[in-house]
């Protein structure tokens, strides 16, 4: 059944909703939503005291590091973590507290997928793909194709997200991630179609990120998929400085879905 999803986004070491789109650290066009007053551990609080399991925490570049331990020790177990993972550090986080490690870039070496480096980074969590989620936030090319994009969204790999990618991918980790890098951060609606391709290819769980505004999405995204695609929702939540949904209201709907089994 259908979920929200919170998420911690980091960038420079605050919590931030930025455009995703623009998020090049080394440009002048980086468009960001919302900085933070609150320290990550105060959203890790928020989301253990509203049950909200299924949290990804996500470090933008660098300088994020102590941010996403100070997360993960507030909620130890029930995060996940992403940005920068590899074989070498992949262990480190589940150690740290973090529930799964989601991994992206470290998989497309030149922009090209690599097999090798997923071996190595599942070999590093001692061959258990419970503790590992893949990250396939894309971009859209045409008008009905999405390829992974990686370096902060800012490089478009060789890999498809279509039914033949998802499934050579999903026997080595336990769940997807996918932002939609073109709705990220713009609260003008998810990518509909996206989700429903979605729904059709996947078998294990997945979650939808880009353009999530309000309720509405939430059970667009419910019908869209028949119940087997989560959503995040991050710049139009109100704790977040926006003011398209309460967390309150997705806590609620979260607790209608499961009365409703």
């Amino acid at each position: 059944m259908t979920r929200f999803r919170p998420c911690i986004d980091l960038h420079a070491g605050q919590v931030k909703q930025i455009v995703g789109g623009t998020l090049d650290s080394t440009s002048s066009a980086l468009q960001t939503n919302h900085v933070s007053q609150y320290p990550p551990s105060y959203f890790a609080d928020l989301y253990r005291d509203n049950s909200l399991e299924g949290a990804h925490v996500i470090m933008l570049g660098g300088g994020n590091t102590e941010a996403a331990k100070q997360a993960l020790q507030s909620w130890p177990g029930h995060l996940q973590v992403g940005g920068g993972i590899n074989d070498k550090n992949a262990k480190e986080w589940i150690d740290a507290g973090a529930s799964k490690v989601i991994i992206t870039s470290y998989l497309f070496p030149e922009g090209r997928f690599s097999q090798s480096r997923l071996d190595e980074v599942l070999n590093a969590l001692g061959g258990d793909k419970d503790k590992l989620v893949i990250d396939l936030s894309c971009r859209r090319r045409g008008v009905d194709s999405w390829f992974v994009a990686m370096d902060k969204w800012q490089t478009i790999t060789d890999m498809e997200v279509n039914q033949d990618s998802i499934k050579a991918l999903e026997p080595y980790c336990s769940e997807f991630l996918i932002h939609a890098a073109d709705n990220e951060g713009l609260q003008k609606g998810i990518d509909g179609k996206l989700v429903e391709r979605l729904a059709e290819w996947c078998s294990i769980p997945v979650t939808y990120a880009g353009g999530g505004r309000n309720l509405e999405d939430l059970e667009l995204v419910k019908r869209l998929s028949d119940g087997r695609v989560d959503l995040t929702i991050g710049s139009a939540l109100d704790c977040f400085g926006g003011n398209g949904v309460k967390l309150a209201e997705c806590v609620a709907w979260n607790r209608e879905q499961d009365q409703g089994k």
